[in-house]
């Protein structure tokens, strides 16, 4: 049984709250596991069915006769204890069931549950949050494999300070009262702990938006989305005497305008993960003339 997942809005910085309960924003991806007459099911955020990818995952931790439907994060950790993002993308993409089941003994995953969302015939949506924390605490039984998230009360500000000393992901802010609802909502909010950079600008795309970066003399990523109107002009004014050279798809310029972006982290590659922008930097900070 797939369920739609709740997807939380983003929030800027920390806050504390008595309406909310705070939780560890885990480098990983969205797992809704389904345990339907002793059946076993799991599922992306995007419905799509991943069940053979996780044998780990198969011996779900319930009393027997129990039907139910979970909410949470697939992650893989390292030896210290940091999440290995790019290390779950690998087991993530193994095709072949014998090096599937080699890698789930090898390069175990774990999964993180927050919610649960059907239990023994009954949909719990409908349920306030802490309601439905109440039943998942009652019937998952923690395991090598399967975890209850921990959540705390109104000190989001402290428990995002321990995320931003240990490098991880961030925070997410939830309603005690709020439903589960399959969209995007405001009653979710996550805070997300970005790294920051001033990179220099080497080319932007031909055609759709787009800007190639680099930092120390080499690409680190591609900046796409929401930069305004202002700033996008005050690149092109500047960038039409840098031009070096141009091929199918970019237009390359002399890298001297710099901006900042913010990133979730570094690939082992040495890219940006999910860069975005942040502001103007240097030469482009100059009022046009």
């Amino acid at each position: 049984m797939f369920i739609s997942p709740m997807q939380p809005m983003k929030a800027e910085e920390p806050f504390n709250s008595e309406e909310f309960l705070f939780e560890p924003k885990l480098n990983g991806h969205r797992l809704i596991v389904s345990f339907i007459n002793g059946q076993v099911n799991m599922y992306t955020r995007n419905n799509n069915e991943v069940t053979r990818q996780y044998p780990e995952l198969f011996n779900v931790p319930v009393d027997s006769g129990t039907d139910a439907v979970f909410d949470g994060e697939v992650v893989r950790l390292r030896e210290d204890g940091t999440n290995d993002f790019e290390g779950l993308i690998q087991r993530y993409r193994i095709g072949k069931i014998t090096k599937i089941k080699d890698a789930s003994r090898t390069h175990p995953v774990q999964y993180y549950v927050f919610d649960i969302l059907y239990l023994n015939g009954k949909s719990l949506t409908h349920l306030p949050l802490v309601k439905r924390k109440e039943i998942l605490a009652r019937i998952l039984k923690p395991s090598g494999y399967y975890h209850v998230t921990m959540s705390i009360e109104h000190e989001g500000k402290a428990l995002f300070k321990v995320m931003e000393d240990k490098g991880l992901e961030g925070i997410v802010a939830k309603k005690k009262n709020s439903d589960y609802v399959s969209k995007r909502s405001e009653n979710w909010l996550m805070v997300i702990n970005y790294q920051y950079l001033e990179v220099s600008i080497s080319a932007y795309r031909r055609k759709e938006f787009g800007w190639l970066v680099e930092h120390e003399g080499r690409t680190v990523g591609c900046i796409e989305g929401t930069i305004s109107t202002e700033d996008r002009k005050a690149f092109y004014l500047l960038a039409q005497s840098l031009i070096t050279g141009q091929d199918r798809h970019f237009v390359y310029v002399k890298p001297v305008l710099k901006i900042r972006v913010r990133f979730r982290n570094w690939t082992s590659n040495h890219m940006l993960r999910t860069p975005e922008y942040a502001g103007l930097s240097g030469e482009l900070k100059k009022p046009l003339r």
